[in-house]
């Protein structure tokens, strides 16, 4: 196995998610279901896992009182051997600055200089924490380190009429950054930013500290750091990324990613057991396909109960679709219900809701996704 014992990877985890409303009030964004059994953070982490980066330090905020205990369960993702784990690091209270919040990406890294000191860190990943895809960090880090770079940043190529959306990195020929413009009216390239960084830390260090001095600054990686190193003439290189990516921040894109699992072209290919996507191990029975049921194309967890018609959707833990209900283009969360005769389509049902007996939610023909957040009656 590659060692990859220092570089220490933190993982950016505090975000609120508002964009997915009823789906983030009371778990933060990372701890979001997704795919039938995990969460949105099991990619990250198992990233982590697959790529030998042994010390993980997960940066909470909003809503974390769940979060914060699944990810402490470190044995999920294999990090918990005698040199390895993950480390919950919330906001907390200091003799010289009193208790405050993580006032931005960057801060969020300087208020935990003291833990990456005690790593030992030689070099720094930066990682979102609520994004799926699979990336061999290794390779990056290689990358990093061949290039000679002081920073080293994943970039994604995106449809040029969509990068205004995007952090943006203009290079050269050699792939060196010469400029970052965040989401630019007129773009000049379509090299977008996928948040995921990696700092020589000693230098990283000095450019934390120097930014939490400054009143002006907001404490940001895109907004501030980049542009510091940048300013200052450091090597910033480009590490471009050709696999599947998708930042699943609202509702249709949640829906969107969930869909993907299930398309015959899929390019996540959760199935692969090279780079096993690892997460709790519910305690669930087996799934049953009633003798009536109606299955096709579809991605079923462990303790579902299907007697109805499930139809290019994906089914959680311990979901019941009851005899003569019809699931077409959903995504059922764990512990929901669907009365008989009841019809989903082209919705996300939340955990534990139940629909009636007969009722109709969602619409075929609807261009969003409808969010279920609350038990129907009929």
């Amino acid at each position: 196995m590659r060692q990859n014992n220092n570089m220490v990877a933190m993982i950016l985890a505090g975000g609120r998610g508002s964009r997915l409303f009823e789906l983030t009030k009371k778990v933060a964004k990372p701890a979001v279901y997704f795919g039938g059994k995990y969460r949105i953070i099991d990619f990250p982490l198992s990233n982590c896992a697959n790529s030998s980066v042994e010390v993980v330090g997960v940066l909470t905020q909003y809503e974390s009182v769940l979060l914060n205990s699944y990810v402490a369960r470190d044995h999920h993702w294999g990090l918990d051997a005698k040199d390895s784990g993950v480390f919950v690091l919330p906001p907390r209270e200091k003799d010289e600055t009193g208790f405050g919040e993580y006032r931005g990406t960057a801060d969020a890294i300087t208020q935990n200089i003291d833990f990456l000191d005690q790593m030992k860190a030689e070099y720094v990943l930066v990682l979102s924490g609520d994004h799926i895809y699979k990336m061999d960090y290794a390779d990056m880090l290689e990358h990093h380190k061949k290039t000679g770079a002081d920073a080293t940043i994943a970039v994604l190529e995106v449809p040029l009429k969509e990068a205004n959306r995007f952090g943006i990195m203009n290079t050269d020929k050699n792939d060196i950054i010469v400029e970052f413009e965040e989401k630019p009216a007129k773009p000049k390239s379509n090299l977008a930013s996928m948040g995921i960084y990696i700092f020589e830390y000693k230098q990283l260090r000095k450019y934390l500290l120097q930014d939490e001095k400054n009143p002006d600054s907001s404490h940001d990686f895109g907004k501030d750091i980049i542009p510091n190193y940048l300013a200052d003439g450091k090597r910033l290189t480009a590490y471009r990324f050709k696999g599947y990516w998708k930042d699943v921040g609202t509702i249709d894109s949640l829906w969107e990613a969930n869909m993907d699992l299930i398309n015959p072209n899929n390019e996540l290919d959760i199935f692969d057991l090279d780079w096993k996507i690892y997460t709790e191990d519910v305690n669930a029975v087996p799934q049953f396909i009633g003798e009536n049921a109606d299955v096709n194309n579809a991605l079923i967890t462990q303790g579902c109960q299907v007697y109805g018609s499930v139809k290019n959707s994906v089914l959680f833990t311990n979901t019941v679709i009851s005899q003569d209900a019809k699931i077409i283009d959903s995504v059922i969360m764990p512990n929901a219900t669907v009365g008989r005769g009841a019809k989903v389509t082209r919705c996300i049902v939340a955990d534990n809701v139940e629909i009636a007996p007969g009722a109709v939610v969602g619409n075929k023909d609807s261009e969003n996704i409808l969010l279920v957040a609350k038990n129907v009656s009929k």
